[in-house]
């Protein structure tokens, strides 16, 4: 009795060459090999003469784990082996729960195995070299709800997640469900790999990228992989970076990333201060026409309550950019020059545009003088007559906002959008107010008195870098 123990085996994927040396040690010590009866033919070369092979079934761990037990009590080497590794999803928890039930005194020894990720990963190239999760898709014993938080906290932290249990003939639809999510917060060219029958016979390798990736291709027998925002493709492998080596280098080495793509660190905290923000969003789901430009509002005033007051009427970002996108807008006009100057220099090259604020136009001053006007609603009776269709965005003078409403009114400007968000305590709420009835013009507002130059370039850039919103992925001008 005093050798009676429990050795709990991974024994691989599923190939004789990934079985560990300790493990087989293990099974040739063993009187008894308890397991799943396919698992056998992997270790049956290395058994001594006698050994008993005890099958209990398949989904019957329960049982063999009492088997286990009850073998060992009796004096004997028991050996359970499990596929991959033994505690991934493997055996060992179980055993080691029944022995604490059981309050069994029998020794239990754990041997690590390669687990399946690792076998998938060897073969995809290098996915995993940095932070990662194993999230398993079986709803047997975990509640889909729970599952899915998992899911939503491993694609917001940029974890690479390998999918265990992806697919079944009754689980068709969770895999879906997670390509679903990890889209709300990764871009579309993520890498993504997936093994069917890793280091078994009829094994097949794929490698794609997240918006190509097709859950029919997936069964019981396969693991997937999903990249970080760093992983890429190279040769047709799926690397992600340990960082050794910056990011933005290895692609341009690749081939795969223009001078002006590559992100620095600007934009790396601009995207993980986006993701962050959209976690704690009482209200997520939101069309990303309106999350967008909400995310940047957030990012640029720490305030959440513009959650409650920022109003995008319904496709007014998806409008206007293409308005940008197609050359039919072209200029951008503002209340202040601090509005301009926070407007992405980058993206207005990109879209062929310009941002402009008529405030420091010499003609400003003398129609101001001669009208009794401000110089700010001088500023934007000259924009109008220059540039009619533009988009006007104001970040702090409410007279020059009720001035192009006044405009608007009498036939003279027809803005291709609007952008109100004016701050202060004089006229500012009532010149939001006038914007309102304009319903056939796409309009930003920050209702209310808050507003400011930097909320109102914030928005615009919103709009200029909206082709980037399904990805979650800001801040590419930075």
């Amino acid at each position: 009795m005093s050798n009676a123990k429990i050795i709990v085996a991974g024994i691989g994927p599923g190939s004789q060459e990934d079985i560990t040396p300790a493990v087989l040690e293990a099974v040739r010590e063993a009187d008894v090999i308890i397991g799943y009866k396919y698992y056998f033919q992997f270790v049956e070369p290395y058994l001594r003469p006698g050994t008993e092979c005890v099958d209990t079934g398949m989904k019957k761990e329960r049982e063999r784990a009492e088997e286990a037990f009850e073998q060992a009590e009796s004096g004997k080497v028991v050996c359970v082996v499990s596929s991959g590794d033994a505690g991934v999803y493997g055996m060992a928890p179980l055993i080691w729960e029944m022995k604490r039930e059981r309050g069994s005194s029998v020794e239990v020894e754990v041997l690590p195995g390669i687990s399946a990720f690792q076998k998938a990963a060897s073969l995809l190239g290098a996915p995993v070299g940095h932070d990662f999760c194993v999230i398993s898709l079986s709803d047997l014993m975990t509640p889909w709800e729970r599952i899915e938080k998992r899911i939503v906290a491993a694609a917001m932290a940029d974890f690479v997640t390998a999918v265990y249990n992806p697919r079944s003939h009754g689980r068709y639809w969770q895999l879906y469900r997670l390509r679903e999510i990890f889209l709300k917060h990764r871009s579309p060219e993520t890498p993504v790999g997936f093994v069917r029958q890793a280091g078994r016979e009829d094994q097949a390798v794929t490698v794609t990228t997240l918006g190509e990736f097709d859950p029919e291709k997936v069964d019981m027998f396969t693991v997937v992989i999903i990249g970080n925002s760093q992983s890429y493709i190279y040769e047709g492998r799926f690397v992600t970076p340990r960082g050794y080596y910056r990011e933005e280098a290895c692609k341009a080495a690749c081939g795969q990333v223009a001078e002006a793509e590559k992100p620095g660190v600007g934009r790396e905290i601009m995207t993980e201060s986006f993701r962050t923000i959209s976690a704690e969003l009482r209200h997520p789901d939101i069309p990303i026409g309106k999350k967008w430009p909400l995310l940047h509002a957030i990012h640029t005033t720490a305030d959440f309550e513009m959650e409650i007051i920022l109003k995008v009427d319904d496709g007014a970002v998806e409008k206007l950019y293409e308005g940008f996108a197609s050359g039919r807008i072209r200029t951008i006009v503002t209340d202040v020059t601090m509005v301009v100057a926070g407007i992405r220099k980058g993206a207005l090259a990109r879209l062929g545009a310009e941002a402009k604020c008529y405030l420091g136009d010499p003609r400003v001053a003398q129609m101001a003088a001669d009208q009794g006007i401000t110089r700010t609603q001088a500023g934007i009776r000259l924009a109008v007559e220059e540039h009619p269709d533009a988009l006007f965005a104001f970040g702090n003078a409410p007279t020059a906002l009720m001035e192009l409403c006044s405009l608007i009114r009498s036939g003279k400007a027809t803005p291709a959008g609007i952008i109100a968000a004016p701050v202060g305590f004089v006229h500012v709420r009532e010149s939001k107010h006038m914007v309102k009835p304009f319903t056939d013009i796409p309009k930003i507002i920050v209702e209310g008195r808050k507003g400011g130059s930097n909320l109102a370039a914030t928005l615009v850039n919103s709009i200029l870098c909206f082709d980037d919103a399904e990805a979650l992925a800001p801040g590419r001008d930075v």
